[in-house]
């Protein structure tokens, strides 16, 4: 859901990873074989404290692999598979999330074939609808409250374009 992965993701994009996207994509994607229902307080190391706490309570927990994956063949261990519209439906998934260069596309599945950015200057303390509805390429990031002291979370009004070099991930 929206309200817990961009808080995290905006967060190591922001302090772990330095705003080096592709450091934080090659860990998210390449490097390491996480799920993003996995994610895990790991990705905060680097933020600061009071952060962490606020988004945490103060508890951690690691970011898990995923090693019990079957493919739909059944067979183990999983090759990548692309996401599309048939695979998000039959593998239950409810969301994708997109990292470009001027931020996180978050993508209700099946719904939508694009959804807003989540610019990476983004408060990670923000809290972010999670009703698949309300993520419209066409609406700005929807957004429950923003964070204090923060600035205004911002989406362009259109969909970014295919040409962007973009890292995705998906989420159950």
């Amino acid at each position: 859901m929206p309200s817990h992965h961009l808080p995290l993701l905006l967060t190591a994009y922001q302090y772990r990873f330095r705003r080096d996207l592709e450091a934080m994509s090659r860990h998210l994607i390449d490097d390491v074989s996480i799920g993003w229902d996995e994610l895990g307080t790991d990705l905060l190391d680097g933020a600061p404290h009071a952060l962490v706490t606020a988004l945490t309570g103060a508890e951690q927990w690691p970011s898990l692999p995923l090693d019990h994956l079957m493919t739909p063949a059944g067979t183990n261990p999983p090759a990548r598979m692309t996401i599309t519209d048939t695979t998000a439906d039959t593998q239950g998934m409810q969301w994708g999330y997109v990292l470009h260069r001027q931020g996180i596309e978050v993508i209700p599945l099946p719904q939508d074939d694009r959804g807003p950015i989540v610019d990476w200057s983004t408060n990670p303390l923000t809290a972010f609808n999670d009703h698949p509805g309300a993520w419209s390429s066409l609406t700005p990031t929807p957004v429950v409250r923003a964070a204090c002291g923060s600035a205004t979370p911002s989406a362009p009004a259109s969909p970014p374009a295919n040409t962007d070099a973009s890292h995705a991930g998906a989420r159950r």
